[in-house]
C-alpha cells in the first residue's frame, strides 16, 4: 500500500525543519516512517525539495555497510541516501576544520571514496574497478536529529540516511592508489587528540569498499535506477562512529593502501 501523501510531506516537513535547524526531532514525531518503503517515499520528499530549492546531488553516501556495528545501533542491513554540492568538499590537503553548530548529534564516520567516471552496469567487481576513475579517504559527518541515537532502520532512511557533510581527501587515480584486494585488506587507526581510539578494516564493510559499491548498483537496479556517471561514493565506515565535539583534534592513519590520513579539527 502507498503512503498517505499528506504523512509524506509532514515528515518531509519536519525533517528538514530539523537538519536546516540543528534542532532534535521524537522519533514518534513522524508519522510515515515505519516501513523501510515509506521511509523512502519520505526520503525521495526531502530529495525533491532540497532540489527544489537549488541543491544539486553528486552522489552517494552508503550507510550501515560496516557489519561489526550493527548490533550496537539496532540495524542489520544498509542504507543509502544522496550526497549534495552543499554538503561535499573536496580538500586541496589532508585537513580540515569544522563548525559543528549545524549538525544534529554529529559523528565522525573514516571511510573510502570512490569518484567514478562511468554508471556500473552491474555488482560484478571487475566491472565495478573499471567504472572507478579515483579512490579517496574521506570524513563522513553524520548525524541523528533523534535524541541518543536511538531510531529504527527505517527512520534512518527518512532523515536522509543520516547525511550531514562529506570531507574528501587527496583523490588519487584507481590503479596508483589501490587495487580490490588492497581495498578489502586495507587497515585504518582514527585517533582522538593524539590518543588511539579505534581500528578498522576493509573488510568489515561488507568485506569490501569495492562490494559495498556493489551492493548500492544492485540495490538501485531493483528500483530501475543507475549511480549517473561522475558521481562521489563514499562507502561507509570504517570504525564506530564517533561523537564530535567542539575543540577536538582527529586523526587518522592507512596502511594497504597509498592514500594519505587526514586531520580534522572541530569547532
Amino acid at each position: 500500500m502507498n503512503p498517505d501523501p499528506r504523512r509524506v510531506r509532514q515528515d518531509a516537513d519536519t525533517i528538514l525543519e530539523a537538519c536546516d535547524r540543528a534542532r532534535p526531532v521524537a522519533p514518534e514525531a513522524l508519522a510515515c516512517a515505519d516501513t523501510l518503503a515509506n521511509a523512502q517515499a519520505v526520503q525521495d520528499e526531502v530529495v525533491a525539495r532540497r532540489a527544489a530549492r537549488g541543491e544539486r546531488p553528486l552522489g552517494f553516501k552508503i550507510g550501515f555497510t560496516n557489519r561489526t556495528i550493527w548490533d550496537l545501533y539496532g540495524v542489520h542491513h544498509p542504507i543509502w541516501g544522496p550526497v549534495w554540492d552543499t554538503t561535499l568538499t573536496l580538500l586541496d590537503g589532508t585537513a580540515a576544520r569544522v563548525a559543528l553548530a549545524r549538525f544534529v548529534e554529529p559523528r565522525l564516520e573514516p571511510e573510502i571514496v570512490f569518484g567514478l567516471s562511468a554508471s556500473p552496469e552491474s555488482a560484478d567487481p571487475e566491472t565495478l574497478w573499471r567504472c572507478v576513475e579515483w579512490v579517496a579517504h574521506g570524513f563522513e559527518i553524520v548525524q541523528s536529529p533523534f535524541p541518543g541515537w536511538k531510531f529504527t532502520a527505517a527512520q534512518t532512511v527518512a532523515v536522509q540516511a543520516l547525511h550531514g557533510a562529506l570531507l574528501v581527501g587527496p583523490r588519487r587515480a584507481r590503479d596508483a592508489a589501490a587495487t580490490p584486494e588492497s581495498l578489502a585488506a586495507l587497515t585504518l587507526t582514527l585517533s582522538l587528540d593524539g590518543l588511539e581510539v579505534a581500528r578498522g578494516q576493509g573488510d568489515f564493510v561488507l568485506g569490501s569498499p569495492l562490494m559495498a559499491l556493489g551492493h548500492l548498483v544492485s540495490e538501485l537496479s531493483l528500483r530501475g535506477r543507475r549511480i549517473p556517471p561522475g558521481s562521489v561514493i563514499t562507502t561507509g565506515t570504517l570504525t564506530d562512529a564517533q561523537p564530535l565535539r567542539p575543540g577536538q583534534h582527529w586523526q587518522t592513519s592507512l596502511a594497504g593502501v597509498d592514500l594519505p590520513g587526514l586531520v580534522l579539527d572541530t569547532e
